[in-house]
This record gives structure tokens, C-alpha cells and sequence, in this order.
């Protein structure tokens, strides 16, 4: 969910639910302590985020990357290592 992952890139440690998927009619919840976080700021954070379909692109053009390199025998990035292990 979107507006999960803004929360935690503005505040990794944040404990928090989160009701609905509409960051203007959607309920948060903060948790043991956690500084409320403003809707503004979480959906300023959302609109810097790359959309699910951008995520999978990525991923799938890094998986093809290790691919070629592995059929090439040429080393691997982490991240590309990463994709074939995780």
C-alpha cells in the first residue's frame, strides 16, 4: 500500500495502521508514541514514490540484466545477485 510505504520512508520506525486506501478519507492510527505525520506531507512523500507498475518494471528489467550477464559469464551486481537469491 502506497501510503504505508510513504509513512515509512519519512519515518522507518513508525508504528501506525492504517484504514483505507484514499489518503484523504483514509483513518491513521499512530502507535506507541510515534509523531503523527500529516496527510500533506504523507501524500507529498506518495507522489515522489514510484507507482507499483514502475516497481515491477524495475524489477523485471534487473532480473533480465542478470540474466544476460549470468549467460554472458560476466559478474553480477548485488542487486541483480539479489533478485535471483531473494
Amino acid at each position: 500500500m502506497i501510503i504505508t510505504r510513504a509513512i515509512l520512508e519519512i519515518n522507518p520506525n513508525a508504528k501506525f495502521a492504517v484504514r483505507g486506501t484514499d489518503i484523504n478519507t483514509c483513518e491513521i492510527e499512530w502507535h506507541n508514541g510515534t509523531t503523527p505525520i500529516s496527510k500533506a506531507d504523507i501524500e507529498a512523500k506518495m507522489a515522489e514514490l514510484p507507482t507499483e507498475e514502475e516497481e515491477r518494471t524495475a524489477r523485471e528489467n534487473l532480473k533480465a540484466s542478470a540474466k544476460a550477464k549470468l549467460i554472458a559469464g560476466e559478474p553480477l551486481t548485488e542487486e541483480e545477485a539479489n533478485t535471483i537469491v531473494l
